[in-house]
């Protein structure tokens, strides 16, 4: 019974990371990203990527999720799922880059932490943070 409540959260979950995906902001790249991040009480956040013409303050979709939940008060997550792909193409697997890997690393736990890459059908790739960013410098790293 647990496994098929965590194939629904992930599906489900897959389904917003879709959704967000399609609010994306990118005039420039056409690469529309969408994350949604799932908090320890079941909630989910969404994000989407927003490019700006002058790039370095573009923000990407995972750390949109990120800040939504944290600006509402929310600090323990369990897993995000990430989708991604150029305008009118089928998706493909994204990684979060090492920007967002570190966000993620303030507020996750690196072992238990699930980063869900999904294409189409709901093909994924499932990793942990700590596989993504190993030896990541944490919160415990200032005790």
């Amino acid at each position: 019974m647990q496994e098929f409540y965590a194939q629904k959260k992930q599906k489900e979950l897959i389904d917003a990371a879709r959704t967000a995906r399609g609010k994306s902001y990118s005039p420039y790249s056409h690469f529309q990203v969408g994350a949604a991040i799932l908090t320890k009480d079941g909630k989910i956040f969404t994000g989407c990527n927003i490019e700006s013409s002058s790039f370095s303050p573009t923000n990407c979709a995972e750390r949109t999720a990120v800040f939504k939940a944290v600006s509402e008060g929310i600090r323990e997550f369990t897993a995000i799922a990430i989708v991604g792909a150029f305008e009118n193409r089928p998706l493909t697997f994204v990684a979060p880059c090492g920007v967002c890997r570190q966000v993620l690393r303030e507020f996750c736990d690196p072992d238990t932490f699930q980063i869900l890459l999904a294409q189409e059908d709901y093909l994924t790739r499932s990793y942990s943070l700590e596989e993504l960013l190993p030896e990541g410098f944490g919160p415990e790293n200032f005790a």
